[in-house]
C-alpha cells in the first residue's frame, strides 16, 4: 500500500489479485497507440449508465500530465438523462503488474459530480511513463498493457427545474366561435384546447369575481399536467365583426405556474357594450373570441429519477 499526493489529492495505490469488476483493456501492441495523443476504449456498463476509458498515452498536456500515463473515466451516453441530470460516481483505475499477476488500483476515495458541463474525470498522473515503460516493474512486457476500472454509482433522487429560452419563439392561435350568447345559462365555458400544452380560453358570460354582473371576463389557462412553469406573451381578443375596433386585453412576459388555475380579465369588457347590436361584437347572437399565446420559453419540474 502506498500513498501518494498528486494535484488531485492524496492517492492510494494497492496491490490485490481480483480484477476489476467493470471493465479491462487490453492493449497487445501499445506501440500502436503511443503516438496517439488520446485512446477512447469502447462503451461499457456500470451502474445503469454507460462509460468509457480514455487513455493519454504520452500524457494529458492540457492538465500538466506530461511524462505520464493520464487517465479518465467519460460518460458515453447523455442524450437519454432528463433535464439537470447529476451522477454522482466513485471511481477505481488499474493497471496490471504482469510480474507479481497482480492488480495495482489507483483511488483517492473522492465522489466526483458528472453532470452537463463536466463529463469527464480522472489522473493527469495516474503512472509515470519512466516506470511503466520500463519492463523490470511489469506494466508494459512484450509490448503488452493491461488497465481498468471500477464504476460505483451513488443512488440518489434528484429533483429540479431547467429554464429554456426559444430562440424562436413560436405563437399559437385559437378562434373560439361562441354561438348563442344570450341563452348561455352556466357560469363559465371552455373552449377547446390548442396548442403544444394544450391552452384553453375560459368565458364567464355574466362576469367573475369584480366583473360579476356588468362585465364579461374572459381568461386563458393550459393542461396543469404537463407539470411545467410557462414564460409567455397572450392576447385575448374579442373581434368586431364590422369595421369597429377589437377589444384585447395583453399580458407580456409572464410566468405561468401550475398552480395558477387561470390568468386573464374579470373586467374584459362591459356586457351592454357587447350586446348593443350597433356596436358590431354579438352578430347573430355569436361573438367571436381569438386567442394568441406566443411561448417564450418553459420550465421542466423534475422529477425524482433516481432510486
Amino acid at each position: 500500500m502506498e500513498f501518494k499526493n498528486s494535484r488531485e489529492g492524496v492517492v492510494l495505490r494497492v496491490l490485490r489479485d481480483a480484477p476489476p469488476s467493470h471493465y479491462l483493456l487490453k492493449i497487445q501492441s501499445f506501440s500502436s497507440v503511443n503516438n496517439l495523443n488520446k485512446f477512447i476504449s469502447n462503451d461499457f456498463d456500470s451502474g445503469g449508465f454507460k462509460w468509457k476509458l480514455c487513455l493519454y498515452p504520452n500524457g494529458d498536456k492540457e492538465n500538466k500530465g506530461e511524462g505520464h500515463i493520464s487517465i479518465y473515466l467519460e460518460l458515453a451516453e447523455m442524450s437519454s438523462l432528463p433535464i439537470g441530470w447529476e451522477i454522482n460516481v466513485i471511481f477505481n483505475f488499474f493497471v496490471f503488474d504482469q510480474l507479481q499477476d497482480k492488480y495495482v488500483t489507483i483511488e483517492d476515495g473522492r465522489i466526483r459530480r458528472f453532470h452537463s458541463m463536466k463529463t469527464e474525470w480522472g489522473f493527469s498522473k495516474f503512472l509515470d511513463l519512466e516506470t511503466f515503460l520500463n519492463p523490470s516493474n511489469g506494466y508494459l512486457i512484450k509490448d503488452t498493457c493491461v488497465f481498468g476500472a471500477e464504476v460505483f454509482v451513488i443512488k440518489n433522487t434528484f429533483k429540479g427545474e431547467f429554464l429554456s429560452k426559444m430562440e424562436d419563439p413560436t405563437t399559437h392561435y385559437h378562434t373560439w366561435i361562441v354561438k348563442n350568447f344570450t341563452t348561455m345559462t352556466n357560469k363559465k365555458y371552455i373552449s377547446e384546447s390548442f396548442g403544444p400544452y394544450k391552452w384553453y380560453v375560459i368565458l364567464f358570460p355574466n362576469g367573475h369575481k369584480e366583473g360579476k354582473g356588468k362585465n364579461i371576463s374572459i381568461y386563458l389557462s393550459y393542461d396543469h399536467s404537463f407539470n411545467a412553469k410557462l414564460f409567455v406573451n397572450f392576447i385575448l381578443r374579442v373581434k368586431n365583426q364590422k369595421d369597429g375596433p377589437h377589444i384585447e386585453g395583453k399580458v407580456e412576459d409572464h410566468m405561468f405556474y401550475p398552480t395558477d388555475k387561470d390568468l386573464g380579465f374579470p373586467e374584459f369588457m362591459l356586457s351592454d357594450t357587447l350586446k348593443d347590436p350597433k356596436q358590431g361584437y354579438l352578430v347573430d347572437d355569436t361573438c367571436i373570441i381569438e386567442a394568441e399565446v406566443k411561448l417564450l420559453g418553459s420550465v421542466s419540474l423534475n422529477k425524482s429519477w433516481l432510486s
